[in-house]
């Protein structure tokens, strides 16, 4: 586990220094200098509305597999936290989304990526923001601090996901929600036949199947699970869109 963990992080270490690598490509190296991205992957996911005004490098290390900002509809005043924030693209967008009054934390293990996301801060002129060093599977925050928790392409890469999903059911408030998006497998794919589609550290290997998908939100305590299937990333392996809720105590 620690191996594949180092590897990931090397991965996206190499990624934050040639300003790549928010979220996963479809293969070889994450930076763009290195990889031809396709519409499936990127910048080309988000609105051109949502391109305003971010530094060019917020936009060049996004290379994620969908837009949670779509999926998580978030609002004014809302506390928002991206698992695996890397460049920091999705931590400003949600920063403009939730206004002065609501704040966007990102969490990263990889220094080189929170130096380049707080460097993307300072020149979006962004003050409502806060990168912090930890794992996705041990977050750096508090019980119920915050309202909502995103992620793009980033669980798949995790090699305790149960854990993954129990911390962010910890951080949320009760009614809080999860709007991520992920690398999903058809059911009927086995662990072998995902690995035959691509690696780990590219986002295909350590994709959880939809039905695993389901039964871990559930089992870490979320209702109202949803998990979407939006675009194909390679054979019977999807973009999806992941919602839950976390109940509220008289639920």
């Amino acid at each position: 586990m620690d191996d594949v963990r180092e590897q990931v992080r090397q991965r996206y270490a190499l990624a934050a220094v040639e300003v790549g690598g928010d979220g996963c490509c479809s293969a070889g190296s994450c930076a763009p200098g290195s990889v031809e991205v396709d519409e499936r992957f990127g910048a080309a996911l988000y609105d051109a509305q949502d391109a305003v005004k971010l530094p060019p490098e917020a936009l060049a290390a996004s290379l994620g597999c969908g837009n949670p900002l779509a999926v998580a509809e978030l609002r004014a005043g809302e506390r928002v936290l991206d698992l695996g924030s890397g460049g920091g693209i999705d931590v400003l967008l949600s920063a403009r989304r939730v206004g002065p009054t609501g704040f966007a934390y990102g969490v990263d293990m990889t220094d080189e990526m929170l130096d380049l996301a707080r460097a993307n801060a300072a020149k979006a002129g962004a003050t409502n923001v806060e990168f912090l060093r930890g794992t996705i599977e041990e977050l750096p925050l508090g019980d119920a601090a915050v309202d909502v928790v995103i992620s793009n392409c980033v669980v798949n890469l995790s090699v305790d996901k149960p854990a993954v999903l129990a911390e962010a059911y910890r951080v949320l408030v009760p009614g809080g929600r999860l709007g991520i998006s992920d690398v999903v497998a058809e059911d009927h794919l086995t662990p072998d036949q995902r690995a035959e589609r691509g690696s780990y550290v590219g986002c295909i290997a350590g994709a959880l199947s939809r039905a695993e998908y389901v039964d871990g939100l559930v089992g870490a305590g979320f209702t109202d699970v949803d998990v979407s299937f939006t675009h194909q990333v390679a054979d019977g392996m999807h973009s999806a869109v992941v919602r839950a809720r976390k109940p509220l105590p008289e639920e």
